[in-house]
């Protein structure tokens, strides 16, 4: 076979340039991350000025990176109301008549309103033949907390030890008639008890229209220390509880810039490259910090966007290119299922969901994707397109443990793709999965692996860079449905 056919079949096979990976360079990313992390916006926790403090740098470095403004009013900024549930620190819960000090002698683990004047009830640690027989109705339950039947081999296991504890229980005893909870912390809560303080305090976020914007009356779940027990074993204990709940709004903002495509046609669709800009702010300490900057997790896909928009910028592709920067991830996905229910551009236009979260750690020549096994694909085609990037670039060794509905971290339902894949837009999310670091004031610039974020960046923009040159658009898998 001739070297002049060869030529001509390929040249038939592929009407467009390859990508510009040399404009994707690790200095810029390395310059970009130690900025974005800097402690100059304290860790930008969602909804407050710090998380809007960042978001006005990232706009002024999507300006210079190449992209056009393609959020609000000709700016690059989509606001959002973040509706926010707390405790009010004028709650007040009695055990016997005689009142707890909140969050030292008592956590309220839920905000909700909650008059309770009842009798208490101990059952132990709930075991089912002791539930069987015991009369709930019209009473406080008193339960020994216990990680029995709990998998907590995961990250932060103590930060999430009592919603599982509390998800566990709370049905069957509801369920039962219980108008309150009180859990009994174990060795495990008295670890957790510092942990959660701070996320018990902050309470529930949520946006217009999702299941906890508006909060109502239910039997609250209180923990109290082991010294309690005794007050609560006692014959004709009583717990008595006015728990109150403030609600706040506060403003939360995407990010979001264009690199307009140069064909005629396919220059109205979009493929839309997706990270969250916020983080977990300021929290308890490690050691004598108390900032959680937030490098990896996502300055990381932050400064990679960047990244690919200069690229895009010297050679754009046929369609165009959507940037979306998401606000509130960390309050619960809340930037992008705000943008997934009021995209700024036709939704019908949006042909793949490129989502990246965590990109700059670990193993070098290691990452995963997830949404490339069943039941999480929604799209054969993204997938195939995904793979054929990596090998075509960095070649990663795949980690497919991570997408398997029985992985322990769930790690599928926790980033922004999902809000897009449950309105039926093809969505991948790329990772190079979690670290003892993670969600510490130890996620700080100088511990990425420049490299590593270098080839996921890498990964990242080839498959765009196919999505958006290709004629054919990814088609979504039939009734793809997510279990979770």
């Amino acid at each position: 076979m001739s070297a002049a056919f060869i030529g001509s079949l390929v040249q038939a096979q592929q009407t467009y340039k390859s990508p510009l990976t040399s404009a994707i360079k690790e200095s810029d990313l390395k310059k970009d991350l130690y900025a974005m992390a800097d402690n100059h916006f304290r860790g930008r926790e969602a909804g407050t000025l710090d998380e809007l403090k960042a978001a006005v740098w990232l706009a002024d470095e999507a300006k210079k990176a190449g992209m056009q403004p393609a959020g609000d009013d000709g700016t690059f900024f989509q606001f959002f109301d973040l509706i926010r549930h707390r405790p009010s620190d004028r709650s007040t819960i009695s055990i016997n008549g005689r009142g707890l000090a909140l969050w030292s002698d008592v956590l309220i683990a839920q905000p909700n309103e909650a008059i309770v004047d009842a009798p208490i009830v101990f059952i132990d640690k709930g075991r089912a033949e002791d539930l069987e027989k015991a009369d709930l109705k019209g009473k406080a339950v008193a339960i020994m907390a216990s990680n029995e039947g709990l998998n907590l081999n995961m990250s932060l296991p103590e930060r999430r030890y009592p919603v599982f504890v509390r998800n566990k229980f709370y049905e069957k005893l509801t369920a039962k008639g219980a108008v309150a909870i009180i859990f009994i912390a174990d060795k495990l809560g008295e670890e957790s008890w510092p942990a959660v303080v701070p996320q018990m305090t902050r309470g529930l976020y949520d946006i217009a229209g999702g299941i906890n914007e508006k909060i109502s009356p239910k039997a609250p779940v209180i923990w109290v220390h082991e010294k309690e027990l005794d007050a609560l074993k006692k014959a004709g204990s009583r717990l008595t509880t006015n728990i109150i709940t403030e609600t706040f709004c506060y403003p939360s903002v995407n990010v979001i810039g264009k690199i307009a495509g140069t064909d005629p046609e396919l220059k109205k669709e979009h493929v839309l490259i997706s990270g969250h800009h916020d983080h977990e702010g300021i929290r308890q300490k490690y050691g004598e910090d108390s900032i959680y900057n937030g490098a990896d997790d996502n300055a990381s896909v932050c400064v990679a966007m960047l990244a690919m928009a200069r690229a895009y910028k010297i050679q754009p592709a046929k369609r165009s290119l959507l940037f979306v920067f998401h606000g509130s991830e960390e309050r619960g996905l809340l930037g992008s299922k705000y943008h997934a229910a009021h995209p700024v551009v036709d939704k019908s236009s949006i042909i793949a969901v490129l989502n990246g979260d965590m990109i700059g750690r670990n193993d070098v020549n290691e990452a995963t994707i997830l949404g490339a096994n069943d039941p999480h694909k929604n799209s054969d085609d993204l997938v195939k397109i995904t793979l054929r990037a990596n090998e075509e670039g960095p070649k990663f060794r795949l980690n497919k443990d991570w997408d398997k509905p029985e992985h322990v971290e769930y790690f599928y339902f926790r980033s922004d793709h999902l809000p897009y894949a449950k309105t039926g837009i093809p969505a991948i999310f790329f990772t190079s999965m979690l670290h003892n670091q993670y969600h510490t004031p130890m996620d700080k610039s100088e511990n990425i692996n420049y490299l590593k974020l270098k080839k996921m960046t890498d990964w990242i923009y080839r498959t765009s860079w196919i999505l958006a040159n290709e004629k054919k658009r990814p088609a979504l898998v039939t009734n793809f449905k997510l279990e979770r």
